[in-house]
């Protein structure tokens, strides 16, 4: 299989945790993706021209990055990050209002690289930021109800925070001290964090 990514994508990073957990990353191999040039492939791999792509030994191409993970689990017998029975809606919830953050912080990114100075919207980039911080706020308050146990949700909350580290100086660290304490439990038992961790 092939994974059509960037070093910096968290959703490309999520994917990447999720296959060496299920012992799979070594059926899989990571093609780097350039969603800015049109000539890239990825464009007839997704239509939509997003990263991550999951490329079956068939041809079939899997995205976006929810479906890929489902797709792991599945391949790895299922259960193992997304769970059965009622768990699963609350795995698949954090997953959502992770997956919701990163979001959020892209768009914020993109809007500082894609459109001239003159043309930045405040008024954009703050509907933006409170999505964040309201997602934040919600993982702090429940810091204390989920552990770090690898599952869908926590895997992509530890890439959202990653990519605040990443692209906003970790700023929500100062705020945040039950979800801080959170992630350095998760990165203490998940080594692939570390591994994957951009440049």
């Amino acid at each position: 299989m092939q994974l059509r990514s960037s070093p910096a994508s968290p959703f490309g990073r999520k994917v990447k945790i999720a296959a060496h957990y299920l012992g799979l990353s070594d059926r899989i191999t990571v093609v780097p993706a350039d969603t800015n040039d049109p000539q890239d492939s990825l464009r007839s791999q997704n239509p939509l021209g997003k990263i991550p792509v999951l490329l079956l030994d068939d041809g079939t191409a899997l995205y976006d990055s929810r479906v890929i993970l489902d797709y792991l689990d599945m391949l790895a017998g299922g259960g193992r990050i997304i769970p059965g029975g009622t768990a699963r809606y609350e795995v698949l919830t954090r997953l959502a209002l992770a997956d919701g953050i990163m979001d959020a912080s892209l768009l914020r990114v993109y809007e500082g690289r894609f459109r001239d100075p003159e043309h930045h919207s405040a008024r954009w980039l703050e509907i933006q930021t409170g999505k964040v911080e309201r997602g934040l706020a919600e993982f702090e308050r429940r810091a204390g109800t989920f552990d770090p146990s690898l599952d869908a949700g926590s895997i992509a909350l530890a890439c959202a925070l990653g990519y605040l580290d990443l692209r906003f100086a970790g700023a929500w660290r100062n705020d945040h001290p039950g979800l801080l304490a959170w992630l350095t439990e998760f990165e203490a038992g998940v080594p692939s964090f570390s591994l994957t961790r951009p440049a």
